[in-house]
């Protein structure tokens, strides 16, 4: 699913740079910046809205689930949160922010802000994630395994998945980053505003799966 959504910002196919603003115009005539066949932008958000409905019909499953499995039987053990989890949480509210400021740099023309603002975000994104393997390690060091109940097993599939899903995020900041603009089809921003709304959407999604993990046990 997350092949999905950076398989879209894939046709966005360019290079490297970021410093310097793709050259204007050229659309007018049907053509991208490049001088190749303009893709419509509402092409790609038409792209991602449909990735991201899928991912979250995929993470309505599974929270339907783990409701459902909750209620069976008297083999659910509640699983102790990690602390480390709330860290996480906050860290990942924060490159929400730090995303948006990027964004807007960029529509300013600060080209020299948004690559540290999107950098940022980007080490943010890391240490989200090693954060979630550090939770991972809390629990196994109390024992609490993936096989060990099924309150457990739900845990380690909703964290895992939602943390491979944020891991196609980092690919798509890295390819926002490091593409040279000037032979796409469309421009850096529009690929920045993309890959902020899937960025966005990832973050709110894991607010939910910790209030379904904190409130639901």
């Amino acid at each position: 699913m997350v092949g999905t959504v950076i398989d879209e910002l894939g046709v966005i196919h360019s290079g490297g740079g970021g410093g310097t603003p793709p050259p204007a115009g050229g659309e007018d005539d049907g053509r991208g910046p490049s001088g190749l066949p303009f893709i419509p932008r509402r092409a790609y958000f038409t792209a991602v809205s449909l990735g991201l409905a899928a991912i979250l019909m995929f993470f309505m499953a599974l929270a339907s689930s783990y409701i459902v499995r909750k209620g069976l039987g008297g083999d659910w053990q509640p699983v102790r949160l990690p602390t480390i989890l709330w860290f996480n949480t906050a860290v990942l509210l924060v490159s929400s922010v730090t995303i948006e400021i990027a964004r807007r740099r960029h529509t300013a023309g600060e080209y020299a802000a948004f690559r540290a603002w999107w950098g940022l975000t980007t080490v943010l994104g890391l240490v989200f994630l090693a954060g979630q393997v550090a939770g991972w390690r809390q629990l196994r060091a109390a024992g609490v395994f993936l096989s060990s109940n099924p309150a457990s097993s739900f845990f380690y599939l909703l964290t895992a998945a939602h943390g491979l899903h944020l891991l196609g995020g980092i690919v798509a900041l890295a390819y926002v980053a490091l593409r040279a603009w000037q032979r796409s089809r469309i421009t850096q921003g529009t690929a920045a505003e993309l890959t902020s709304i899937y960025w966005h959407f990832m973050d709110g999604l894991w607010v939910f799966l910790l209030l379904l993990l904190y409130l639901g046990r």
